[in-house]
């Protein structure tokens, strides 16, 4: 059984699917991304803050995703500021990497994994509005 298939039968009714599955992806890809970018920043001069940025990012970017895959335990306002947290973390994190683009290609792809999970958070919140 695919992710898609796995989501849509434990989904409260009324989610958009593709958005739910959309972010779940995009935080896998920014934990992924946000940690491969921490490791290779430790041990680089000035990228202290860099490292620890991209870290809690993989931390929150972890917990939203399985906070995504638990449907029963939802609840719409702590998910919407878990939602609205992840978007600040992503943005601020993608921030700082876009500052070492230069110096580490692994800033340039985190930035991007941050900012589209940012995306794919304010998409999963739009649609859940909606369900209010």
């Amino acid at each position: 059984m695919d992710m898609s298939m796995m989501m849509s039968t434990s989904m409260m009714e009324g989610m958009d699917m593709v958005a739910a599955q959309n972010l779940v992806e995009a935080c896998s890809a920014c934990e992924q991304a946000c940690t491969m970018c921490a490791d290779g920043s430790l041990g680089m001069a000035g990228m202290e803050k860099c490292a620890s940025m991209c870290m809690n990012c993989a931390d929150m970017s972890n917990t939203m995703m399985r906070m995504m895959m638990r449907p029963a335990a939802m609840d719409m306002d702590s998910m919407m500021a878990m939602m609205q947290a992840c978007m600040v973390m992503g943005t601020a994190c993608a921030a700082e990497c876009t500052m070492h683009v230069d110096m580490n290609e692994q800033c340039r792809m985190c930035a991007k994994a941050c900012q589209e999970m940012a995306a794919a958070c304010e998409a999963m919140m739009t649609s859940m509005k909606a369900m209010k």
